[in-house]
C-alpha cells in the first residue's frame, strides 16, 4: 500500500505478492465464516415453514440434516476457508493449472444437483456485480503480469465462491429442499458482503498502482492513507474515532461476519461496540499519559529514557503497518532467545521488540535512520510488552514457560497491529488462546504425566502459531479449541484435587479439634487429684487416645463419646476406692468396667490378649491400698504440626500467626469471601499467583485457597488474610482469566507510573 495521497498517480507499484496476500486476508476476514453463519437463519426459516406447512414436506428430515451440519460447523468453516485460500494459490500458479482437456466423468444425482444450484447462483451474482467485477478483473490481470504468471481466474469471483461453497457441502447428506434453502441464504449473504468487499479490493489495487485510482474516498480513509496506514479494512488504526465497524478500525461492523472462526456467533450490539471503543480510548489515553510522563522525567533528569519510545524527528517518515507486518513475519520464525531474556527483566521487553523490528527493517532494506514507528505502532508494541510482562509478574510461570511465551511475542505484536480489539474484546480468539496457554502453564512443573502432556501441547501450539499465523485469526481459534479440549479433561482432575485438598484439610482440623478436646478432658480428671502411677498412665495414654477416636469415628454417636468420658471418671473413682481401702466396692467397680477398659485398650491397637494383660496390670496396681499416690500433671501428646501447613506459613505469613496484627475492617471484609472467589496472593519473596477460595471450614472458619491446578496454597483465617491484604500481598476481586487480570495490572501500572512522575 503506497504512502502517496489518494488520487495522485503513482510512479511505482507495491510488491504484488504483498498486495495479493492483503487481498487474501481481507477476503478471509469478510467471507471466512460464511458457512457457519447460515445455519441459524436457515433453522429459523425452517421453523416458520413448519408452522405454515401443509404436511406435504418432511421438515423433520431437514431438521435432522441441519442438526448434523451444525455438529460439523467448524469443519465446514475451515474447509470453506481452505477453498478460498486454494483459489489464491491457483491465481499465483502455485498449483499446476490444467492445460489440456478436462476428463469426462459421471456425476451422481447429488453432485448434479450441486452443479445446477451452483450454476444458477453463479449467473445471478455475475449479473448483479458485473461492473465491479470487470474493474477487478482488469486490475487482477495487471497484478498477474507483475507476478509474471498467466492471468488466472478471479480468486474471489462468483464462480470460485460458489464452487467453494459447493465443495464444502458436497460430502454432506443434505436433502434437496434444505440444499435450496442453504444456497438461497448463501446468495443473500454474498449479495450483502461482496459489494463492499469488491470496492475495498478495487481501491487497494488502485492505490497500490494496479490500475487507475478510484474516486476519492471518505475523509476518514483519506486521513488514514495520508498517515501511511493501510486502506479501509486493514485494521491498523488505534484512534478512538475508528470505532468497531468503521473502516480500518476493528474489522467487520455490526451485522457482518466477525473474526474468522467465530461461526454463527451473534453480532455485538451498538452498546457493546461503544463500550469497547470507550475502553480502548481510555487505555490509549493512559498509555499516552505514561509515555509523556516518562519523556518529561527524562528531560528533567537528563537521562536517555530507555523506556520512552523513539519519536519521529526531522525528515524521518513513519513506517506503514504493512511494512512492520512484513518485518515481523520475517523475524517470527527466528529463535526467541532475546525475548526470553527480556521477559526475565521487567520493562525490557518493549525495548527488545523495537530493536528486533528495526534490525528486521534494516534487513528488508528499510533504513531505520530514515523511518520510525508511527504512534499506533508504538502503542501496539508497548501494550504487548506490558501484557507479557504482567503475565509473568502475576502468574506462577516456570522457566520453561518463558521461552514458550517469548515465541508468541511477535505474533501478538502482529495481532495488535491489525486488530487492536484484542486488548478490550473478551472473546477475541488470540486472547482466549493466551488464557488457555496460561492455564496450562501456571504452576505446572511437569511432575506428573498429565502435567507434562499439558506443557508439551502448549509448546506445540505456540510453535504452530509461529509457523501458521499470517494475519488470519482462525489459526488462534483452532489452536484454542485444541488446547481447551485437553484442558477440559484436566479441569475435572483439578476439581478432584480441590475436593481432596478440602477433605484433607477438614480431616486435619477434626483431628486437631478432637485432640484439643481430649486434652481438656484429661486435664479436668487429673487436675488436683492424687492418683496411682498406673491409673494416671492409663488416662494419659490409652484413655486419651480412646476419647480422640470416639470423637473422630463416632462423632454422630454422642452415646459412645459419653461412655468414653464416663470410663475416665470411673477409673478416677476406682483409684479413690482403692486408696480408702474399700475393697468390695472396688472389685464391683472393676468388674463393671472390664468391658469398657478392654474396648479402650483395643482402640489403641492392642489385640484381646494384650488388652487382657493391660487390664490385669491395672487391677494389680489398684489391689494394693498403700500404693503411692500423687498429683500427676498431664504431659501433652506430641502432636506434630502439619508439614504443609508449616511450610505455608513460612511462605506466606513469615511473621507467624500468634499475634496477627490486622485491620478489623479488612478482616470483616475477608469474612464475606465466598467459595469460588478469586484472589491474587504474593509470597514473602514477591512471587504472585492466582488463588481461589475452594472451601470454608465449618470448624475454624478458615479459608482453603488453591491455585488454578487445584493444589492447596494456604489455609488461613479472615484475620490472617486481612494481615496479608494490609501488607499489600493479597488482592481481592482478581479477574478470573489471566489476560483480563494482566490488562487490569497494566492499567494500574500506567496510572501509578503517570501519577508518580
Amino acid at each position: 500500500m503506497s504512502g502517496y495521497p489518494h488520487g495522485v498517480a503513482q510512479a511505482t507499484r507495491t510488491d504484488p505478492l504483498r498486495v495479493l496476500e492483503e487481498i487474501k486476508r481481507l477476503s478471509l476476514e469478510v467471507l471466512g465464516g460464511l458457512p457457519g453463519t447460515l445455519y441459524g437463519p436457515v433453522e429459523d426459516a425452517l421453523k416458520v415453514a413448519m408452522l405454515k406447512g401443509d404436511g406435504k414436506t418432511n421438515h423433520y428430515e431437514e431438521q435432522a440434516a441441519l442438526w448434523v451440519l451444525r455438529q460439523h460447523q467448524a469443519t465446514h468453516v475451515m474447509k470453506f476457508r481452505q477453498q478460498i485460500a486454494q483459489a489464491f494459490d491457483d491465481f499465483r500458479a502455485l498449483r499446476i493449472r490444467s492445460g489440456g482437456e478436462v476428463p469426462l466423468r459421471l456425476l451422481d444425482e447429488q453432485q448434479l444437483e450441486y452443479e445446477l444450484a451452483s450454476g444458477r447462483l453463479n449467473e445471478s451474482l455475475v449479473a448483479r456485480f458485473a461492473r465491479p467485477l470487470d474493474t477487478l478483473q482488469s486490475r487482477l490481470q495487471a497484478l498477474s503480469e507483475s507476478l509474471r504468471v498467466p492471468a488466472g481466474l478471479n480468486p474471489i469471483g462468483p464462480e470460485r465462491l460458489v464452487t467453494a461453497f459447493s465443495q464444502t457441502l458436497q460430502d454432506a447428506q443434505v436433502p434437496d429442499t434444505l440444499r435450496g434453502r442453504l444456497f438461497r441464504h448463501y446468495e443473500t449473504e454474498l449479495i450483502r458482503l461482496l459489494g463492499d468487499l469488491y470496492a475495498r479490493i478495487n481501491a487497494l489495487l488502485g492505490s497500490s498502482g494496479y490500475g487507475a485510482p478510484l474516486a476519492p474516498r471518505p475523509p476518514e480513509e483519506l486521513r488514514r492513507g495520508a498517515e501511511g496506514v493501510a486502506p479501509a479494512g486493514y485494521g491498523g488504526g488505534y484512534g478512538p474515532q475508528d470505532g468497531y465497524g468503521a473502516p480500518g478500525g476493528y474489522g467487520p461492523g455490526p451485522g457482518t461476519v466477525g473474526e474468522p472462526g467465530r461461526g454463527s456467533a451473534p453480532p455485538m450490539s451498538q452498546q457493546d461496540i461503544a463500550a469497547m471503543a470507550q475502553e480502548l480510548a481510555q487505555l490509549r489515553g493512559q498509555l499516552h499519559a505514561w509515555r509523556e510522563s516518562i519523556s518529561r522525567g527524562d528531560v528533567a533528569t537528563g537521562s536517555g529514557g530507555t523506556h520512552a519510545p523513539e519519536r519521529p524527528v526531522g525528515q524521518r517518515r513513519e513506517m506503514r503497518v504493512d511494512e512492520i507486518l512484513s518485518v515481523a513475519s520475517l523475524l517470527q520464525a527466528e529463535p526467541p532467545d532475546a525475548f526470553a531474556r527480556a521477559l526475565a527483566v521487567t520493562g525490557r521487553l518493549g525495548e527488545t521488540i523495537r530493536d528486533h523490528l528495526q534490525d528486521g527493517a534494516r534487513r528488508l532494506g528499510l533504513n531505520p535512520d530514515q523511518a520510525c514507528f508511527s504512534p499506533e505502532e508504538e502503542d501496539a508494541i508497548d501494550l504487548v510488552a506490558m501484557l507479557f510482562d504482567s503475565l509473568f509478574r502475576h502468574n506462577a510461570l516456570q522457566d520453561r514457560a518463558r521461552r514458550l511465551y517469548a515465541r508468541l511475542v511477535l505474533p501478538y505484536v502482529k495481532v495488535a497491529l491489525t486488530d487492536n480489539a484484542v486488548f478490550v474484546k473478551r472473546e477475541h480468539p488470540a486472547r482466549r488462546l493466551l488464557d488457555a496457554i496460561t492455564e496450562a502453564c501456571e504452576g505446572n512443573d511437569g511432575e506428573t504425566p498429565q502435567d507434562r502432556e499439558l506443557l508439551d501441547r502448549a509448546t506445540e501450539i505456540s510453535q504452530r502459531i509461529v509457523a501458521d499465523y499470517n494475519e488470519d485469526l482462525a489459526v488462534f481459534e483452532m489452536a484454542h479449541a485444541e488446547l481447551d479440549a485437553v484442558l477440559a479433561q484436566q479441569r475435572r482432575r483439578f476439581e478432584l484435587q480441590e475436593q481432596r485438598a478440602a477433605k484433607a484439610t477438614y480431616g486435619r482440623e477434626r483431628l486437631g479439634a478432637a485432640r484439643a478436646q481430649a486434652e481438656s478432658a484429661l486435664e479436668e480428671r487429673l487436675g488436683d487429684t492424687t492418683l496411682t502411677q498406673a491409673v494416671a498412665d492409663f488416662l494419659a495414654m490409652p484413655w486419651r487416645h480412646h476419647v480422640v477416636q470416639t470423637l473422630l469415628r463416632e462423632n454422630a454417636d454422642q452415646r459412645r463419646h459419653a461412655e468414653a468420658i464416663a470410663l475416665g471418671d470411673a477409673l478416677v473413682m476406682a483409684d479413690r476406692l482403692a486408696g480408702e481401702g474399700r475393697g468390695r466396692e472396688l472389685a464391683d467397680q472393676l468388674l463393671a468396667l472390664q468391658p469398657a477398659i478392654i474396648d479402650c485398650l483395643a482402640s489403641s491397637g492392642l489385640d484381646d490378649s494384650a488388652a487382657q494383660h493391660g487390664m490385669a496390670g491395672l487391677v494389680r496396681a489398684l489391689a494394693t491400698p498403700d500404693t503411692p499416690r500423687r498429683q500427676r500433671p498431664a504431659e501433652p501428646l506430641s502432636m506434630p504440626e502439619d508439614d504443609s501447613g508449616e511450610a505455608e506459613r513460612r511462605l506466606w505469613l513469615a511473621a507467624g500467626t500468634d499475634t496477627v496484627r490486622h485491620d478489623p475492617l479488612l478482616a470483616e471484609r475477608m469474612s464475606t469471601l465466598e467459595v469460588g472467589d478469586w484472589l491474587r496472593l504474593t509470597n514473602v519473596e514477591g512471587e504472585s499467583t492466582a488463588v481461589k477460595v475452594a472451601w470454608l471450614s465449618p470448624l475454624t472458619s478458615r479459608y482453603l485457597l488453591v491455585n488454578r491446578r487445584g493444589l492447596r496454597v494456604l489455609v488461613a483465617s479472615a484475620e490472617e488474610l486481612a494481615a496479608l491484604a494490609g501488607a499489600g500481598r493479597l488482592t481481592i476481586g482478581a479477574e478470573r482469566t489471566a489476560f483480563d487480570e494482566a490488562m487490569r495490572q497494566v492499567k494500574r501500572h500506567l496510572d501509578r507510573a503517570s501519577a508518580t512522575r
